[in-house]
């Protein structure tokens, strides 16, 4: 209690009384109501209005906190999930959440033009409240995509926004976030010269690209050595890189895991910009990713079912049918588990599919557990859907 003040900011829920609610860890110091700290991730100060004991719906306001204590505090306003927050004198960082990226993605929209609004509020505090949870825009249909851990993970996001924000909306299909990797090492140059009237555009980059680390994403390093290309210009070269890495010459599927290795280029002293090489190593990684021996990428779910004996012949046989791997069963005193890795795809309607196998007697489970190589023969069909 004596030392510096720290803690970890793990969850924000938002409370219909009181609002935005912060629940944060003590792990040293005091932490007091009324009072400013830092938050080190966003590095920016935080003024606490109250600080607030919760018994499930229950809550008792508190004037102090101490280390060991768990407080729910009124007033963080720029502070999300994994935050560490301490005393401004005495910065420190705690180690941060890291949370798996979403796997499923559904296309929403309001059913009446007074729902918009609503619906882009409500959705934004359920992704404050829950990292795995996000939304974008998509640029080339103009829907608001949700993306999350799984089928049943966006279902009760959906009930939430009908049951707690009262908005209607029209749900899509499911949709699974396939991903691009690359199975060997290429060379390739990017050359982007353009002339018109007056001042023209000129980059030029020699790359390495080769399949990264597992979870590595992209790992950029340049070897330019002397003044071939300016230090400047660097920078754009992996600023175009990434872009190109959002679509994959397989499906159109953002790519992952690669190692880019700028080894040589040249500049025009008039000519070269920013622009030009950002579009250079694009245009490079583009041509390169093609000669790499481009392959779509799947998530692959870890699933534990536990079923009566009796049914347990039904239950393996149709996980084989659906591309499952079963990795064991074990038996307990009433029921067999059943361990297999299922690709993401093949889950969807797996709970009512369960039921209807055991009259409604397994319970299963199930999370993400890596990506993996679709079938060749799969990936025709994928690439057939996505190109219509």
């Amino acid at each position: 209690d004596d030392a510096p003040f720290a803690g970890l900011a793990f969850k924000v829920m938002t409370d219909p009384f009181v609002g935005r609610l912060t629940f944060v860890r003590v792990y040293s110091g005091v932490l007091s109501s009324g009072t400013y700290l830092y938050n080190v991730t966003t590095e920016r100060r935080e003024r606490t209005a109250r600080l607030l004991e919760m018994h499930a719906n229950d809550r008792t306001e508190l004037s102090r906190a101490y280390a060991g204590d768990i407080v729910a505090v009124v007033g963080l306003k720029n502070t999300t999930t994994g935050d560490t927050l301490c005393d401004e004198q005495h910065p420190i960082v705690l180690e941060k959440i890291e949370f798996a990226e979403p796997v499923v993605h559904v296309a929403i929209e309001p059913k009446t033009r007074a729902d918009q609004e609503q619906l882009y509020i409500a959705l934004s505090k359920l992704s404050e409240e829950d990292p795995t949870f996000q939304i974008k825009l998509d640029d080339e249909t103009g829907q608001t995509i949700m993306s999350g851990m799984g089928e049943l993970h966006l279902e009760i996001l959906i009930d939430r926004l009908f049951r707690e924000f009262k908005v209607e909306a029209n749900v899509g299909k499911p949709q699974v976030a396939y991903k691009e990797g690359l199975r060997k090492a290429v060379e390739i140059t990017g050359r982007f010269v353009r002339q018109t009237g007056g001042r023209g555009q000129y980059g030029h980059v020699e790359l390495e690209i080769e399949p990264g680390e597992p979870g590595s994403g992209l790992v950029f390093e340049s070897k330019i050595i002397g003044g071939n290309i300016p230090k400047e210009y660097i920078n754009p070269v992996r600023e175009g890189i990434i872009e190109a890495m959002s679509t994959g010459p397989v499906a159109g599927y953002p790519i992952e895991d690669v190692k880019v290795v700028l080894v040589d280029g040249s500049h025009h002293e008039v000519d070269s910009s920013e622009v030009a090489f950002k579009v250079a190593g694009s245009m490079a990684f583009k041509d390169g990713v093609a000669k790499a021996s481009p392959y779509l990428m799947e998530p692959i779910m870890e699933l534990e079912v536990v079923v009566p004996d009796q049914y347990l012949g039904d239950v393996v046989g149709d996980l084989n049918s659906h591309r499952g791997e079963i990795q064991g069963i074990n038996p307990r005193s009433d029921a067999q588990v059943v361990k297999a890795f299922v690709p993401l795809s093949e889950t969807f309607g797996y709970a009512t599919r369960l039921r209807s196998l055991t009259q409604g007697r397994a319970l299963f489970t199930m999370q993400f557990s890596k990506y993996q190589a679709v079938p060749s023969n799969i990936t025709e069909q994928i690439i057939d859907s996505t190109r219509g």
